[in-house]
């Protein structure tokens, strides 16, 4: 590939942050209304219509650089991974979870029946994946992480990736409070680790997935759980706890396999 034609680094992440922002601010303005659960599902399908083929795009234009750098190989290949990701959130959620119940922080009552709460969270797993969890990864942790990658060891670039996701959960209005900034800064640090660790998005995917699934279900969106100490199982359940272990699992299982000073390849071929 010619990379004469190339357009430098600073202005590839340039157009396809703004592009992202873009495509979530446009979105929110276009679905701006009380929530409901076929506006949700549109909103998730056209997100994932409009980024996959803005990285799509991106990668073979503005970087003319094959698919496979930015990290997202075939779900075949990639499941167990995708599914370590789940684990290393949900396991040590439901501890937390048991925690909380337990110490008599929170009270958790179903509003309707089981089977109603099963079938919301399956939708929830769908929604959250095509809204948040596969267009944000294959945004952040896949394209700018990688581009990044190639210019700035793993560390920084892990480091930069998590400050554009945060100043971009700003620009959307999801993180303008000290508490959200803090929880989409050390997020994707972790989601970032994920990435720089296994080589590939599937593991932050899929503990996005989790997260994010499971934040929805027992809050206004999910509508079939009453939580008395929401903020209380928020820190601790969701966050603090889950996030520990999913730093202590990219740190042991991976010690051998992470560098935080090495550069990423960027093959033409």
């Amino acid at each position: 590939m010619n990379d004469s034609r190339r357009i430098a680094l600073p202005g590839r992440i340039l157009i396809v942050y703004a592009g992202a922002v873009l495509v979530w601010l446009a979105l929110g303005a276009l679905l701006d209304r009380d929530y409901d659960r076929p506006t949700h599902a549109v909103g998730a399908v056209l997100t994932t219509a409009l980024v996959v083929p803005l990285v799509v795009v991106a990668r073979r234009r503005l970087d003319r650089r094959p698919w496979a750098g930015l990290g997202l190989p075939s779900l075949r290949s990639g499941w167990r991974r995708l599914l370590l990701g789940m684990a290393c959130w949900l396991l040590p959620a439901a501890l937390g979870f048991a925690l909380c119940l337990g110490l008599g922080w929170v009270e958790i009552s179903v509003r309707t029946s089981v089977g109603d709460a099963l079938r919301v969270a399956a939708l929830l797993v769908v929604l959250v994946g095509l809204k948040e969890a596969l267009p944000e990864e294959l945004v952040f942790r896949g394209y700018l992480q990688h581009n990044l990658a190639t210019r700035w060891p793993a560390g920084r670039a892990v480091l930069g990736q998590a400050v554009l996701f945060t100043v971009f959960g700003f620009l959307i209005g999801a993180a303008r409070s000290v508490d959200r900034i803090a929880l989409f800064l050390v997020f994707a640090l972790l989601l970032g680790a994920f990435r720089a660790a296994t080589g590939d998005v599937w593991a932050s995917i899929g503990f996005h997935v989790a997260f994010q699934t499971v934040a929805q279900l027992f809050g206004d969106v999910g509508a079939v759980f009453d939580v008395t100490g929401s903020a209380v199982l928020g820190v601790v359940a969701m966050g603090a706890i889950p996030f520990s272990v999913g730093w202590l699992v990219v740190r042991r299982h991976y010690r051998d396999r992470l560098d935080w000073r090495v550069l990423a390849a960027d093959p033409v071929r």
